[in-house]
């Protein structure tokens, strides 16, 4: 997998019935993506006063948003995507590839049963909270049914990533996972882990409302642990897929060695599970002692993360300033950014810097109940969700399907520019969304003017995350359409090529050759961390009531 070639290469000769099954994952992947970025559309339009409907459509919007992009868009990309990998490093194609298509039925009629659910009844946001029909059980029923089947997948699909990646050991074709197996192996694990995660939080609710089970009163808890993994597991993927993709495109390896990247990858199965208790801050009976080692473990969570990123560019770095590469920044230009998938890995890592500084500020038990329930959570959500995670899945998928599917990636000379036109909607949303949340304003309220009692500046942010919001949408959507147009029969007999990147390969480095950018950054996200902590501090206290309330995340 040395040059970007050579990945190509290894997914083209994957066998059909392999390629079939990705393409097939990747369209329904992709299916969820756009009702999601359309039903958020229109709740951010609702939410500015852009958009007149009924109060429950307004919350039916927002629940398809959220049900779409962050359970069924996220997670599917993700096992076609280790899939494809493991198959890529096993060279033999997919073992068990029929487990693999009954958990991907498990998971698209998940989406319908889902989507279903969202639509019908009364809305109940992508946690689907019981209290809200507790007088109709049966409104609960589709919802949860649909998340237990996605669940249900998660844990099956795996066992075909990992039997494929052990394969090649059992019949003594190799004697190690190379790193990047090795990280594949762990993604596969954690997928399991968040299945009977899913499990555990939703079928209590299938049952009761089926009239065999008690009400789920621990719904709630049970919540906090799923979304904890869900919530970071895309990170680990996101991580993942950097290192993967830094190799096709340009050939570059770890400078530190595969050795130390199997360390950071295992970083993530040290640190993650027990950061889940941050998620419990709003929770009133929360003891104090759990508060404070809530917030201490919290600070190791981006870890793994802040280290990989290190890694990745630090041997960036260093090849570039042995190809020529001058000043602090001026090798960056060196890097194959005429790729689509170089320019959404390049507002992924800004967007990550975005969120983990305002995430840091969430995470501390005295801001977390003050801003768990405004609209700051979406904010800075939104640059981990849509930056950072759904633009790196979508940079692999433009790297992937051109090659699975034989069809060209359209007009790349366009689709490079739209990660940008995103961040740049982003940033309007984030910095609206977080400054909204400085503010007071709550996160799950569709009309925030409270008939016009509550301070102007509320509707006007709110305007701007409207405005913000549907300028990202927009870039997203074309930039997914046109990777999804790779899904169409190609036009030419003989595959695509993939000619946008550079191929550096076995680059000798100098004695001496220094990589300063990578800290650097670091130290900037750290100190920024801090002076968003402070400033949220000083903003909480000086409004006039405090807020305080349960639910979560």
């Amino acid at each position: 997998m040395a040059h970007a070639h050579n990945f190509s290469d290894r997914l083209v000769a994957l066998p059909q019935a392999d390629r079939r099954l990705l393409k097939s994952m990747s369209a329904v992947a992709l299916l969820a993506l756009f009702i999601g970025i359309l039903a958020g559309v229109a709740t951010a339009l609702v939410r500015g006063g852009l958009l007149s409907v009924p109060m429950a459509d307004g919350y039916r919007f927002l629940t398809v948003h959220g049900v779409g992009i962050f359970f069924y868009w996220l997670f599917i990309t993700q096992t076609a995507l280790l899939l494809g990998l493991a198959a890529c490093e096993n060279g033999q194609g997919l073992a068990w590839r029929q487990l693999a298509w009954v958990a991907f039925a498990l998971m698209l009629s998940g989406l319908v049963l889902s989507m279903v659910g969202s639509v019908s009844g009364t809305p109940l946001l992508y946690n689907g909270a019981p209290e809200l029909v507790r007088d109709n059980p049966r409104g609960l029923l589709l919802f949860n049914l649909g998340y237990s089947f996605l669940g249900l997948g998660l844990m099956v699909l795996p066992a075909s990533a990992i039997v494929t990646l052990l394969r090649p050991r059992w019949q003594g074709q190799q004697d190690k996972l190379s790193a990047v197996g090795f990280a594949l192996f762990a993604w596969a694990g954690f997928l399991v882990v968040t299945g009977f995660a899913a499990l555990y939080t939703f079928v209590p609710g299938v049952l009761w409302a089926l009239g065999v089970g008690p009400f789920p009163l621990s719904h709630g808890t049970r919540w906090h642990i799923v979304f904890h993994n869900m919530h970071y597991l895309p990170l680990m993927a996101t991580v993942i897929l950097w290192y993967v993709l830094v190799q096709a495109l340009t050939g570059v390896k770890s400078v530190f060695g595969e050795r130390f990247s199997k360390i950071v990858f295992s970083m993530y199965l040290v640190f993650v599970p027990p950061t889940s208790l941050y998620h419990m801050f709003l929770e009133p009976d929360l003891p104090k002692v759990v508060q404070v080692a809530g917030s201490m473990l919290s600070l190791f969570v981006s870890v793994p993360t802040l280290t990989a990123f290190l890694i990745i560019v630090a041997s960036l770095e260093v090849h570039a300033r042995a190809h020529g590469g001058r000043g602090l920044f001026g090798w960056i230009q060196l890097l194959p950014w005429r790729h689509p998938a170089m320019s959404a890995m390049g507002v992924a890592v800004l967007s990550m810097a975005l969120g983990l500084v305002f995430a840091f500020v969430l995470i501390q038990g005295q801001l977390a109940p003050l801003l768990s329930d405004t609209f700051f959570v979406p904010g800075y959500f939104h640059f981990f969700t849509l930056g950072t995670v759904s633009m790196t899945l979508l940079a692999a998928l433009s790297v992937v399907l051109p090659a699975l599917g034989g069809r060209a990636l359209w007009r790349p000379e366009i689709l490079r520019w739209m990660p940008w036109l995103a961040l740049l909607g982003l940033l309007v949303f984030g910095a609206a969304g977080i400054s909204a949340g400085y503010l007071g304003v709550p996160r799950r309220v569709m009309d925030v003017s409270y008939q016009q009692q509550a301070p102007a500046i509320w509707q006007t942010l709110m305007l701007a995350v409207a405005l913000g919001g549907s300028v990202m949408a927009a870039a997203l959507l074309v930039f997914a359409g046109g990777i999804a147009a790779s899904l169409l029969p190609e036009r030419q007999p003989g595959g695509a090529s993939n000619s946008l990147g550079v191929a550096w390969g076995a680059t000798v480095i100098k004695a001496g050759t220094t990589a300063w950018v990578g800290p650097i950054s670091i130290l900037v996200i750290v100190a920024a961390m801090y002076v968003f902590s402070a400033l949220g501090f000083e903003l909480m206290q000086s409004l006039p009531i405090s807020a305080s309330g349960g639910g979560g995340h």
